[in-house]
Parts: structure tokens; C-alpha cells; sequence
């Protein structure tokens, strides 16, 4: 069981050049990737984008590469169109001589578009694939880690929670008989209040009353496949495959028994029972979402 939280950080060096990848994982119920590439790599973002598809299945990841020279220097350089530069100095000092207000310096000049731009350091961005694939490697073996790590702490927290829902549903069921027979003294007690003295236990119209109480209060399917949900999550604990997007349908499932018991059982102790259920559930959901 992983959580979807993590950050890893992965370096590498080739030829003279260094990869840099950080990456930087979150909660999100589907899986999100943000990529941030220098303009003159984004033509490999499709391989960063199917490299991390292939590890993680939720969770909103950010990754942010970058590719230094071996100084750890950006390689975008600065350069001066020195031509240019020239002539729009020349044309500015023919305004200023026309009696236009207004100096020529160094910095009108650089303000003009074209003046300076921005070259990339690197040609073909396809060579450096390799290079960025490593250290992505090694970035997210980092925050995979992370996630695992976490993912066990999650895991010990719902088992806690599970144990108690365990518990509380063991005391349901063994309280559950008690209530059709509680239900049936206490039928035959207002009947004879009413001054029917001659009714008793086995009489057919009692019995059937008795059997209908039963049959609306009947949560014996329900605690059975509560059970099996309880099993479901024991076998989703020890799976090493992402399980959150089943254990979020298993606790819309478990959510959906507890209501029912609670609505059938027509006992203050099952009803007391129930809110714990409810109570650990919630808590258990909440947990839920930081599962992967």
C-alpha cells in the first residue's frame, strides 16, 4: 500500500552536462502529471510524461527537469545583435537631433525588441533523452520510496480502524437475536395491557406480527457482506499493486451496510453500535484518499 505523497530528487552527469529532476507527488482521486521543461527540451516531454504513467496511477505529480553544464550553469546564452543595436542607436540620435526630447543611452537602446534574445545552448535535444531519463530514474525511485514509507503508516492506521468496525460489528451480531425476542415480550406485554389476557406466545395472530418485525429487522445479509468487505480490505492490504480506487468503492460499499443496519435495528444498543461504525468510517474514508 503506497500513499500518493511524496519527493525525490535525481542528478546525473554525461559528457559534460548535468540532469536535474525533481518531482513532487500530492492527492488527487486520478493521476495528473505538470511537467516543466526548458523550452529547448519540451519536444521530450512525451517521454517523461509515459516514464511516470508507467509507475504511478494517482496522485497529481510535478516534475521539474532542467540541464546544466557541468558548472551546474543554465546553457541559454544571451545574445547581442550588435547590427541592430547600432542602427536603432543611430536612428534614436537622429530624433534626439531633431529637437525630440529625450537622451539615447544604453538603455533605450537594449529596451527595443531584437536588440538581445535568448539562443538555447543545444542543438538537438533528442542526444540529451538518455541523460534526463536517468536522472528521472533516479527522482522518482526517491518518491517512490517516500510513498511507500508513508503508505505503510497509512496502512497500520486503516487496519486500527478496521479493527474497530470489526468489533463493533461483533457486537451487532451478537445482540441481533436478542432483539426479535426482546420485540416479542414486549408485544405480548402490551397486548395484555390492553386487557387481552387470553393471548398467548404461540398465538397465530402474535406470531405473525412477530414474523413481520422480523423480516423488516432482519440485518443478517447485511452483516454478512459487511464481513466480506472486512475481507476484501485484508486481502487489499497485503496486495502490492495501487489499491486506493478499490478501497474508495469498498468504503461506498461498507457506507452503504451500516446505513441499513442502522435504519433495520430497532435496538438502542445496535443503534449505539452503528454510530461508532459510522464514526470509524468516516475516519477510515478520509484516510482512504491518501491511498494510491
Amino acid at each position: 500500500m503506497n500513499s500518493m505523497t511524496g519527493h525525490g530528487r535525481g542528478e546525473r552527469l554525461q559528457n559534460g552536462y548535468k540532469a536535474v529532476v525533481e518531482l513532487a507527488g500530492v492527492n488527487r482521486k486520478h493521476l495528473e502529471i505538470r511537467i516543466s521543461l526548458p523550452r529547448e527540451f519540451e519536444s521530450l516531454e512525451g517521454e517523461v510524461r509515459e516514464r511516470l504513467q508507467r509507475r504511478l496511477s494517482r496522485g497529481r505529480v510535478s516534475a521539474r527537469v532542467a540541464v546544466l553544464n557541468a558548472k551546474g550553469e543554465d546553457l541559454a546564452r544571451v545574445v547581442l545583435n550588435q547590427t541592430l543595436a547600432r542602427e536603432c542607436a543611430a536612428r534614436l540620435r537622429e530624433l534626439a537631433a531633431a529637437g525630440i526630447d529625450g537622451s539615447v543611452g544604453i538603455d533605450s537602446v537594449m529596451r527595443i525588441p531584437g536588440v538581445l534574445r535568448v539562443e538555447a545552448g543545444v542543438e538537438d535535444a533528442k542526444r540529451f533523452g538518455v541523460l534526463i531519463q536517468r536522472a528521472l530514474d533516479k527522482a522518482l525511485a526517491g518518491m517512490l520510496a517516500m510513498r511507500r514509507a508513508e503508505g505503510e503508516k497509512l496502512g497500520e492506521d486503516l487496519q486500527r480502524r478496521m479493527d474497530c468496525m470489526r468489533r463493533a460489528t461483533a457486537k451487532v451480531e451478537r445482540r441481533a437475536p436478542k432483539v426479535l425476542e426482546r420485540y416479542r415480550k414486549q408485544l405480548l406485554k402490551r397486548v395484555r395491557q390492553a386487557g387481552i389476557e387470553e393471548v398467548e406466545m404461540d398465538d397465530e395472530r402474535l406470531l405473525k406480527e412477530v414474523v413481520l418485525f422480523a423480516d423488516r429487522s432482519d440485518i443478517s445479509e447485511e452483516l454478512a457482506r459487511l464481513q466480506s468487505h472486512f475481507d476484501q480490505f485484508d486481502a487489499l492490504a497485503r496486495s502490492r499493486r495501487p489499491v486506493g480506487r478499490t478501497l474508495d468503492f469498498l468504503v461506498q460499499e461498507m457506507h452503504r451496510e451500516v446505513n441499513t443496519i442502522g435504519a433495520k435495528a430497532n435496538d438502542a444498543l445496535i443503534s449505539k453500535e452503528v454510530v461508532s461504525l459510522k464514526t470509524e468510517l468516516e475516519k477510515f474514508r478520509e484516510q482512504v484518499q491518501n491511498v494510491e
